[in-house]
């Protein structure tokens, strides 16, 4: 079935100038979260005047907060969505720190009642949505509820004696020397340490060595408040007013960071470039040889932030390694960071993403390579992909079409298409407590990303209706090609170049795939058949369909170039092709050089570049994986051995990865030019299902 659409409206047009536009535009849109952090503003709220020593609050405004911000159901924290963890932790936080002041005792009631009618779902809730810190933190609250006096909480609640039993046989395992030598993951939740017996009393001269440069414990505002409160810290103090008075959680790596990744799946970075740009220079800047956490200057380091920060900055050219991948590597095996229970398909997933951007000799990426995938394999097939750090629907299907399709063989509009349909606009995080981030997942991206694909699609949709006027003009079914075979030609073509203003590049892709084909085959079947070739309308010397050919070859390079080279490069492939030179021919060698030349990445001045040293190299690697992959997937059909085939291109692939990003490979080659020779694959799966969808079917 063929599809053919009249466009009788305009394309859409994007609107830059709206405040949206402007404020992404401005670094601030891609660091600030927003959030209710009902358990740190508790911890913010039992801080004393420290300027004058009186029994007051050291910021009153936080009380008051607390007050304005209790649940219809008497409980803080998200309002959309239940976690037992969530609401408990925070109702208890918010009912010491009312009680701590003896203030708004209509709500700490509201709020006991809260924590005694629900606190039997812990019992039942996901040890998987734990919130951060919950074993640690939920006991000290308790203690310190018990010293405040507060009746009416059901202390000796058998969930409660098992959540200290899990906090209790956690810090058996823990070293004390190691607490106050380098900075952990407990320092992130050290507000639950307070005068515990299988640690002893907190070494505070030790422990304030450990801080973060802004004066934080792992930019955690409950863990720096808890210090304040132990030790008047100044460091702490100004941390604490940082964020109260941009009430932001300073996760300016991590936003950056998820921003860019966003705005690259929903095919909209091209928009965007001096910002993105600005946010990968920003984590540059900060990357250490452990890697990065989600602020800056932070020593401790965790693998989900590190492996996104490595593969942007790899891909986008920053001389970069993946050593800092050891720090996480325990065994055989990954963990999100040193400390680590249990590990989550979230930072699994971008560890493997990671590692699939590897060079040749990258030992820790080939080795998280395959933990990695074997890891979230095995969650998949036993439907066990409840995350630690995120709670998003989509989370299960992301993973399953990450494992099937390799990065480099991915079509990007169809990748852009997945995710625009299952942007996760609704996504909520898991720290302390639940929270969410606007500024990483909001609903005018996906719009944005949404406009911009139905502009893209309206505009190849129009190509197409071109593209059939062509196959008809030239009459190219009687050289064998049907449209079926032109649309899949098309489909790959605008599914890897795909924005408007590239619509010569394409054009000049489908028409130099398809001719390319019928010369191959004609020249084949010259040599193997006789001198007459039998179509619809009779038979017709081969003599003539030569002469046709030409013609039409003449014509279509007439149509889309008057550039020497690609005249130039036609002659030579079809050298290579009659064997009036020593060289096999493939035709993505011509489909890159043809691009290069159409989308003005080699220009008429640029003389002899397409036989130059470094894109000769560059051309016969690319051209050594394609006959790789047609090996390959004959071999498939005959069900015949192909593992070492997949290895031997797994490892050009990686040696092409390498030309074409690291940065001191060429000093000739624009990064154009060399990005083009990854366009060359795809996933012949990708393509059957999905050539409706891509090009013809409207988002939803």
């Amino acid at each position: 079935m063929m599809y053919s659409v009249i466009i009788s409206s305009p394309s859409p047009q994007l609107n830059f100038s709206n405040p949206f536009r402007r404020r992404l535009a401005s670094s601030t849109i891609l660091r600030r979260l927003s959030s209710k952090r009902c358990n740190d503003t508790a911890w913010v709220a039992l801080i004393r005047d420290l300027d004058q020593g009186r029994n007051i609050p050291q910021f009153p405004s936080s009380i008051e907060w607390i007050s304005n911000n209790q649940l219809f159901d008497s409980s803080w924290g998200d309002e959309h969505y239940f976690l037992a963890y969530d609401r408990l932790l925070n109702a208890l936080a918010c009912v010491v720190a009312l009680r701590y002041w003896n203030v708004h005792g209509d709500k700490s009631d509201r709020g006991i009642s809260f924590i005694k009618e629900n606190i039997s779902k812990l019992g039942d809730a996901s040890p998987e949505h734990m919130t951060c810190g919950f074993e640690l933190v939920f006991p000290a609250l308790l203690e310190r509820a018990k010293e405040l006096n507060i009746d009416g909480i059901p202390y000796d609640a058998p969930v409660i004696q098992d959540i200290f039993d899990v906090r209790d046989r956690k810090m058996e395992r823990v070293p004390k020397e190691l607490l106050h030598q380098v900075p952990t993951c407990l320092l992130h939740n050290l507000e639950g340490l307070g005068n515990l017996d299988s640690i002893g009393k907190l070494d505070w001269t030790k422990l304030l060595k450990l801080q973060t440069p802004k004066g934080s414990f792992i930019t955690s505002p409950a863990a720096s408040c808890f210090a304040v409160i132990e030790t008047n810290d100044r460091d702490c103090i100004d941390f604490i007013r940082y964020v109260l008075r941009r009430y932001t959680l300073y996760v300016d790596i991590y936003a950056r960071l998820w921003a860019v990744d966003r705005l690259e799946r929903l095919g909209i970075s091209r928009f965007f470039e001096p910002e993105i740009k600005s946010c990968l220079d920003h984590v540059y800047r900060y990357w250490t040889e452990k890697g990065v956490f989600s602020a800056r200057n932070s020593e401790f380091c965790d693998i989900d932030d590190t492996s996104m920060g490595f593969r942007l900055l790899r891909l986008h050219g920053y001389n970069i390694t993946p050593n800092a991948l050891r720090t996480f590597k325990n065994g055989d095996e990954f963990t999100c960071y040193v400390g680590q229970g249990f590990e989550s398909p979230s930072p699994i997933f971008n560890l493997y993403r990671a590692s699939q951007v590897l060079f040749p000799g990258e030992t820790i990426l080939e080795e998280a390579k395959q933990f990695s995938y074997n890891f979230l394999k095995q969650r998949l097939d036993k439907n066990e992909l409840l995350d630690k750090w995120l709670i998003s629907k989509h989370l299960p299907s992301e993973i399953k079409c990450g494992l099937e399709i390799p990065w480099y063989a991915s079509l990007p509009r169809l990748e852009t298409r997945f995710y625009i349909e299952n942007y996760g606009a609704d996504d909520i995080w898991i720290g302390k407590s639940l929270y969410r981030m606007p500024e990483i997942n909001d609903e005018r991206y996906r719009e944005l990303g949404k406009l911009d694909y139905d502009r893209c699609q309206a505009q190849h949709q129009m190509e197409w209706n071109h593209m059939q006027q062509w196959y008809e003009h030239s009459n190219l079914e009687e050289f064998g090609v049907s449209k079926s075979e032109l649309l899949l030609a098309f489909f790959v073509a605008s599914s890897s170049v795909f924005e408007p203003e590239r619509d010569g590049e394409r054009i000049a892709w489908v028409k130099t795939n398809i001719l390319s084909n019928i010369l191959s085959n004609h020249y084949y079947s010259v040599e193997d058949s006789s001198t007459e070739l039998k179509n619809k309308r009779g038979r017709i010397s081969y003599k003539e369909v030569h002469r046709r050919l030409i013609a039409i070859l003449l014509e279509t390079l007439q149509q889309f170039t008057t550039h020497a080279q690609e005249r130039s490069g036609w002659g030579a492939w079809l050298k290579k092709l009659t064997g009036d030179v020593d060289e096999e021919t493939e035709q993505v060698e011509l489909i890159v050089g043809t691009l290069n030349i159409c989308g003005g990445h080699i220009s008429s001045k640029d003389d002899n570049i397409l036989s130059h040293d470094e894109y000769t190299t560059l051309s016969r690697l690319t051209n050594k994986i394609c006959r790789q992959l047609a090996e390959f997937e004959n071999g498939m059909k005959n069900m015949g051995i192909v593992n070492d085939a997949t290895s031997g291109i797994d490892k050009d692939m990686q040696l092409l990865v390498k030309l074409v990003l690291h940065p001191n490979f060429s000093c000739k080659l624009s990064k154009d030019v060399k990005q083009t020779f990854l366009l060359a694959y795809f996933a012949a799966e990708q393509i059957d299902s999905h050539i409706y969808k891509v090009l013809f079917e409207k988002v939803v």
